[in-house]
């Protein structure tokens, strides 16, 4: 790749313990990024804090590119320490000219999936870097106000929350087959558990539910299509409600395609701010990008931050 006028500098943060990390993709990345721009550094972020203190170190140096390896959370948290960055220096020069491009390496990949769709990640970064004049698309991202938390592709109640708890339990299986095996079996004992979703002070559902999807990406592990309508950069949260009358164990199949907002028991809504909660007092299982939080609450509000995030996507067809 002959270097662009417009990259001159970059950093690659990698995540070691990501799913699919090791020294050959590592190596790989690194010397194709080393074919496009002048300098180049690495960091081996070993928790999620490096991660996220890097790339807001990176944004604030004026860095032209911060390439990810890793999954969803790395994602995140390079895509957090980025909007702290700009949030605490708005008009500087610098921190609006760092750009992001995130390489599939964990277990869902969700977040490259929504920019990159399925392509080698070799293409995608030929077409982010090699190129004079990027695409650079401004994506929202959202904070959850009650752990000060930010996030990237979207928060979740239920389904999709338990069965990342099922999945810590599955260290030997990798990438998207390790989520597809801890929902067929989380889905062996799961119930429905009664709760209320409000958007923009409206009650949109309430009741039993089997999931609540608040984003963000349309995907969830990757493969799971929850938010088919959802758009990165349209300044709204979407919501997907399953009430609990439907049978849990067909949900993966309608979601594989989208098909499940074609059933009476879905509800799909938009706004700026959305509240999850379980309405019987026990604390609801909840997930964010892929993490559980250390501790459980009733309640959960996600506000929209519009357009805090630049990410190198593909040219317009």
């Amino acid at each position: 790749m002959a270097a662009p006028r417009w990259a001159r500098t970059a950093l690659v943060i990698v995540n070691p313990a990501a799913g699919t990390v090791d020294a050959s993709l590592v190596e790989g990345v690194t010397r194709r990024c080393s074919s496009s721009v002048d300098d180049l550094s690495l960091v081996m972020a070993q928790d999620r804090g490096e991660a996220e203190n890097a790339a807001a170190k990176a944004c604030a140096n004026g860095i032209d590119v911060v390439v990810v390896l890793g999954g969803d959370g790395t994602a995140r948290d390079v895509a957090s320490g980025i909007a702290r960055a700009r949030s605490q220096n708005p008009h500087g020069t610098g921190t609006d000219s760092t750009a992001v491009i995130n390489l599939p390496a964990g277990t869902g990949n969700s977040f490259y999936r929504e920019i990159w769709s399925d392509r080698p990640w070799q293409q995608a970064l030929e077409a982010a870097l090699a190129t004079e004049h990027p695409r650079v698309r401004r994506i929202d991202m959202a904070q959850i106000v009650e752990l000060d938390t930010l996030v990237l592709l979207g928060a979740c109640s239920g389904l999709v929350a338990e069965a990342l708890v099922t999945a810590g339990r599955l260290p030997e299986v990798t990438g998207r087959e390790r989520y597809r095996q801890a929902v067929a079996q989380t889905l062996r004992t799961f119930r429905p558990y009664p709760g209320r979703v409000t958007v923009d002070g409206v009650i949109v559902h309430e009741g039993t539910a089997v999931l609540a999807n608040v984003g963000g990406g349309r995907y969830r592990g990757g493969q799971f299509k929850v938010l088919p309508r959802s758009e990165l950069d349209d300044g709204l949260l979407d919501v997907c409600v399953v009430g609990g009358e439907l049978d849990p164990a067909s949900l993966p199949g309608l979601t594989a395609d989208g098909s499940h907002l074609e059933r009476p028991e879905s509800v799909y809504a938009r706004g700026r701010r959305i509240t999850l909660e379980r309405t019987d007092g026990e604390p609801l299982t909840f997930e964010h990008d892929g993490e559980l939080p250390a501790v459980g609450a009733d309640r959960y509000t996600i506000e929209v931050l519009p357009g805090v995030l630049p990410v190198l996507a593909p040219p317009r067809t």
